[in-house]
Formats: C-alpha cells, sequence, structure tokens
C-alpha cells in the first residue's frame, strides 16, 4: 500500500496525478469536486465505524471535532447510532458538532480521565456507559478518558495516532471485557461506501471546509492547519477555478 506524500512518494500538488484505474472512482453529477476531495477523510470514519460494528440504535461517543472526528460522528449517526457524542477541548469546533450528527457534546477539562468519563455519560444520560468509543485524537488523555467512559463489553476503536507507546488502562479493558481494535486509515469498499453516503445525502459536508487557499498560497495553508485554525484546508491546485471546483452539474 502506497499513499501520496508519505515518503518516499511524492504528494499531490499538481496539475495531474497518475493513480491506477482500480483506485479512482467517478463523483456523481451532483458531487462537487470540494466535496470530493473529503471523500478521502470520509473514508477513514467509514472504515472505523465498520471496525467498531454493528452501530444501530448504539451509544458513540466521538473524542476529536476535527475532520476525521466530526465525519466519524457523521457516519455513526447514518449507520443508526441513537446517540452520538462528541468531546473536544475547543468550543468553537464543538459548536458546529451537531451538523455532523451530534446529539450532544462536551469539552474536556484539566480534571481526570475517570472525571471528564462520569461528566459525558452523566450529561449524556449514558448511565451504562457508551456502546462504542471512537478516539480520533491520538492523545493519551483522551484514550484513558474513552475506556472509563466505556460500557461493560463495549469497543473502543483507536482511529487517531499519537504517541506510539502510551500508557493505557489495561486492566479496565479486561475488568470490561472491552474490544479494543485499532484501525489504519481505510480498506476495499471504504471509498464507495463513503461516495455512496455522500451522494444520497445520508452525509452532509456543508461548512466542513473553513479555509481555502489557491495554489501560490500552498505554504500559508500548512501552517494555517499547523496552527489548528477552522476545520478543514483546501489548496486549488495550480490554475484551477474555485468556483468551478464547489459547483455541481445537477
Amino acid at each position: 500500500m502506497r499513499f501520496a506524500a508519505t515518503p518516499p512518494y511524492d504528494g499531490t500538488l499538481a496539475t495531474y496525478y497518475r493513480l491506477p484505474a482500480e483506485c479512482c472512482y467517478k463523483l456523481p453529477v451532483h458531487v462537487s469536486l470540494q466535496h470530493g476531495a473529503l471523500v478521502e477523510p470520509l473514508s477513514v470514519a467509514v472504515h472505523s465505524c465498520r471496525l467498531a460494528g454493528d452501530m444501530q440504535q448504539k451509544s458513540v461517543v466521538v473524542f476529536g471535532a476535527g475532520p476525521v472526528g466530526l465525519l466519524c460522528a457523521a457516519v455513526a449517526r447514518a449507520f443508526g447510532a441513537s446517540t452520538v457524542v462528541i468531546v473536544d477541548i475547543n468550543s468553537d469546533r464543538l459548536s458546529v458538532a451537531q451538523k455532523y450528527g451530534a446529539t450532544h457534546t462536551y469539552k474536556m477539562s484539566a480534571d481526570s480521565p475517570e472525571h471528564n468519563a462520569a461528566r459525558i455519560l452523566e450529561e449524556s444520560e449514558l448511565d451504562a456507559g457508551a456502546h462504542i468509543v471512537l478516539d480520533a485524537t491520538g492523545a493519551e488523555p483522551c484514550m484513558n478518558c474513552g475506556i472509563s467512559a466505556l460500557a461493560q463489553g463495549g469497543t473502543f476503536v483507536q482511529v487517531g495516532l499519537g504517541k506510539p507507546n502510551p500508557s493505557l488502562p489495561v486492566g479496565q479493558i479486561c475488568d470490561k471485557e472491552a474490544v479494543f481494535r485499532g484501525s489504519f486509515r481505510y480498506g476495499p469498499g471504504d471509498y464507495r461506501t463513503a461516495i455512496g453516503l455522500l451522494s444520497s445525502g445520508r452525509v452532509v459536508l456543508e461548512g466542513l471546509v473553513t479555509h481555502e487557499f489557491p495554489f501560490t498560497q500552498a505554504e500559508e495553508a500548512f501552517k494555517n492547519v499547523g496552527n489548528r485554525q477552522g476545520i478543514k484546508t483546501v489548496i486549488y491546485g495550480p490554475g484551477a477555478d474555485e468556483n468551478a471546483a464547489k459547483a455541481t452539474t445537477a
């Protein structure tokens, strides 16, 4: 498996980029190129939600209100979750969470993971704990909090990457007989499912792109992302028509 912009392979900041035909999917005519650019993170969310198993009428807690976390929430609702809680430290990001399927939000405090977990469950009325936890942060406090918030026999999916060797409460995982799963980007069928969710309107991406940059300002765009500005940043290719990229043919 090879990924663009992951050494030793060059990235896609170019007018054209060559890919194997089997890795290409045609966008529906009513899906804009801008939203098409978001199919990649949407596929990450699809893959992690699939790993969590059946979500029908289940409670799901998602840590991280960045692009992948918000899309995990949106996919969880599309897959039938009855309760979706998004947790973050950024109030601005939490303020838009309901657009992407969240039924509840929680701003993480500096208190212990156990205290935060208790507050999450109390405010979300999940007395027995969450059936599923998806961590899109990779931050150790969030991982510990998520395991603490997990119900007996629940499933925890690690979506985001942080320290390679975090400290985890293995005793809690054993006591709860929980399932702990790792998630690596996406796999066969995830892109097709993501495009289907987008095409049918079961997942809506409006507002996810908060910053747009022309190709000549690509470096500024990366600095913007590094400073955690907004949610998702788009760089338009050389000579691209920004209005055309946002338009659909339907």
